[in-house]
């Protein structure tokens, strides 16, 4: 295997551990035993535990652009592809019901461990309100988009929380297609 398929595998099953875990609680162990291979092979590629955060965040960008960029396709409205972003909570409830929402999980740890990389983490958060915020303008809201952006993000991240909570499919569905309806009402135009 090359060195950069070694690396890429490292950096994956950081971001696994580091949301099945969190970031505090996973070592170079648990990451080098999941890729399979030895310390020495480990810390040729990654000297530091940052490091390995550092790449697992610039992993999550990426793969968060490249969904973005689906959902731009898959949406013939900007509030269809609002709804791709919506519906990502039915799609990851297995995942959701174990571990929360694995940005927001990151985040909140990062930002009670005040680490430096708090501010990064944050990045992929980011990248989700200003493209609903394109979502929001394009759809004619220039003037509430940030707003509106961060009420989904806020409903997204509140919907996470009560699913690890309480376990309830039904709620989530049912919350999923409440917002759904509710930009239904108020933001498409036919």
């Amino acid at each position: 295997m090359s060195a950069q398929a070694t690396r890429e595998r490292i950096v994956e099953a950081a971001d696994e551990l580091f949301y099945q875990q969190g970031f505090e609680h996973t070592s170079f162990a648990d990451i080098a035993s999941l890729v399979e291979i030895s310390r020495g092979n480990f810390y040729y590629h990654f000297k530091t535990k940052d490091e390995i955060l550092a790449a697992v965040i610039d992993h999550r960008l990426s793969v968060t652009r490249t969904m973005l960029e689906a959902w731009e396709r898959e949406g013939d409205t900007p509030m269809a592809r609002v709804r791709c972003f919506i519906r990502i909570l039915i799609a990851n409830q297995a995942k959701i019901f174990l571990h929360g929402c694995p940005v927001g999980s990151l985040s909140n740890e990062l930002a009670k461990l005040n680490h430096p990389a708090r501010t990064d983490a944050v990045r992929v958060f980011t990248l989700f309100r200003r493209w609903l915020g394109d979502q929001f303008r394009a759809a004619g809201q220039a003037d509430r988009a940030d707003e509106l952006a961060m009420h989904v993000l806020a409903f997204s991240q509140g919907v996470a929380t009560m699913a690890v909570a309480y376990q309830d499919e039904a709620f989530v569905e049912r919350e999923v297609q409440n917002l759904c309806q509710w930009l239904m009402e108020r933001f498409d135009t036919h």
